[in-house]
């Protein structure tokens, strides 16, 4: 067990932020050790991850990880809420080769004894020169293909996850705000008591800095603690709501919406019970882009859905409207 120990002063300085690049290191761990991953994309996601791996330096990336050990230069700590890929990874180049070296040392002598072994030419990588240089386009070819199309979706639910939490921690404390986490978190005599992380107790002051709450969507459904390296104290949480992604999609549309907008818009209706760009809906309903497009356009002008452009990115959204229409339906 771990025990956060809180402080007046840590109450004060503690906030929340949302990590890009925790993210990405957390999802090529679910890959990389064959885990459970999010029903809507699980397919896609471990053949485009093969992929890269044959195509790109990925693997280099990978010798790092282990268990419980990883480079805390791969995944820099935010600084806030509006924390973007493009700052992680600004912060990732300018690492100094000597700080890379030393924590890829680290992690490869860390490495359980079960790990394989890492072979010459992966070695030789990893002490080359430029190792900061292909790691960081390693990672970034990796947000792109893996992670980049879903984001927006994704940082719409740890944002509205965000103002939750604010809620409860404004009605009802930080003993409140902290079991609503998760079931691992519990506030108990001032400090704050993480269980299932640690197998030894450890004890851990804040000193005043407070802590640093970072909602996350492929830690699910467990919860993570930073107490050493670069990061900042940190409790890392699944996002609300984000269950939703890992369950198996419904294959049926309720039958009086399907009768009233057909079949496909009816399964995009529902399926638009978070925030979502076309991509993501045409893996995760099995369609073509192009088809998902042209249903959306018809949604829209229907004043059933509603979108908000990120630059090239457009992630759709249910109106007050098609949220009453899905409800009639399911009621």
């Amino acid at each position: 067990m771990i025990r956060f120990e809180v402080g007046t002063e840590d109450l004060l300085h503690s906030r929340f932020a949302i990590s890009p690049a925790f993210e990405l290191d957390s999802l090529l761990r679910l890959l990389a050790g064959g885990r459970r991953l999010p029903a809507s994309s699980a397919s896609w996601l471990r053949s485009a991850f093969e992929s890269l791996r044959r195509e790109t330096d990925l693997d280099m990336v990978l010798a790092l990880q282990s268990e419980r050990i990883g480079a805390d230069f791969v995944a820099p700590p935010p600084a806030g809420l509006a924390q973007t890929w493009e700052d992680d990874l600004a912060v990732i180049r300018a690492t100094p080769l000597a700080l890379a070296r030393a924590e890829i040392a680290y992690c490869l002598a860390a490495q359980p004894a079960t790990a394989p072994v890492v072979d010459p030419r992966m070695r030789a990588l990893l002490d080359a020169p430029d190792v900061v240089a292909r790691l960081a386009e390693a990672l970034d070819r990796a947000w792109r293909v893996l992670v980049a199309p879903d984001w927006l979706q994704l940082r719409a639910i740890c944002e509205r996850d965000v103002v939750h939490r604010a809620g409860v921690l404004g009605r009802a404390g930080w003993s409140a705000a902290i079991a609503d986490l998760h079931t691992a978190l519990s506030w108990h005599d001032d400090g704050i008591e993480v269980s299932g992380i640690s197998a030894e107790r450890q004890v851990i002051p804040l000193d005043g800095k407070g802590l640093l709450l970072v909602p996350s969507a492929y830690i699910w459904p467990h919860a993570a603690a930073h107490t050493s390296g670069d990061w900042p104290k940190t409790l890392i949480y699944p996002a609300r709501g984000i269950a939703a992604l890992w369950q198996t999609p419904e294959s049926q549309a309720p039958g009086a919406l399907t009768d009233l907008v057909g079949r496909s818009r009816a399964l995009i209706l529902a399926a638009l019970e978070s925030p979502a760009g076309t991509t993501h809906l045409a893996r995760s309903l099995a369609m073509t882009t192009g088809a998902v497009g042209d249903h959306l356009a018809v949604l829209r002008r229907a004043g059933l859905v509603q979108r908000a452009r990120d630059g090239r990115v457009v992630l759709y959204a249910r109106t007050a409207v098609g949220d009453a229409l899905v409800g009639a339906a399911n009621g």
